[in-house]
């Protein structure tokens, strides 16, 4: 079910499949990002990154990155770019948090404001992004500042480059969930 830029909601192989149809195989960021969290929650790291990088490389072909509500549903080996629902909402809130969802599910952020905690569980970075910095990143009252880069082994090692407040970092072991 998946096109090269995201999950269809409806199979190729079903009759009633239409790429360019509301809900018969078109792509909808939104339950895409809620799909691939799924997979990374479950620990499949391999299906979540390409669902995420899917998203992320039609974000690059809509105007300022920003996701539409949906997208058709066609190959992407067919098409080099995400094809437009003709009436799609543009941009979309649902869509445009997508991105976001994405990036904290991948960096494996689990923030807990109310205990003063933000565990880092297994990070992740999409195969076209060797380095990323997140600023002011707010968990209750407090701000961290954090660095992600891929090491020569393929691993993502991180860095707390700031603190503004009282904050504890812990990083989980591999076997942890998001």
């Amino acid at each position: 079910m998946f096109s090269g830029w995201g999950i269809r909601t409806l199979s190729k192989k079903e009759r009633r499949y239409n790429p360019i149809g509301y809900h018969l195989g078109s792509v909808w960021p939104h339950d895409n990002s809620l799909m691939a969290a799924g997979f990374r929650r479950y620990g499949f790291d391999e299906a979540f990154q390409r669902v995420a990088a899917g998203l992320m490389r039609a974000a690059m072909n809509f105007t300022e990155f920003r996701l539409p509500e949906l997208f058709a549903g066609f190959d992407r080996r067919d098409y080099s770019v995400p094809a437009r629902y003709p009436v799609a909402c543009h941009p979309q809130a649902w869509a445009a948090g997508a991105t976001l969802y994405l990036i904290e599910m991948g960096l494996g952020l689990a923030p807990d404001a109310f205990a003063r905690r933000l565990r880092i569980v297994r990070p992740l970075l999409p195969e076209f992004v060797d380095h990323l910095q997140v600023n002011q990143l707010r968990i209750g009252d407090a701000q961290v500042d954090l660095s992600f880069e891929r090491t020569p082994d393929g691993n993502v090692a991180y860095a707390v480059l700031k603190v503004d407040g009282s904050l504890e970092v812990v990083v989980e072991p591999s076997g942890k969930s998001v």
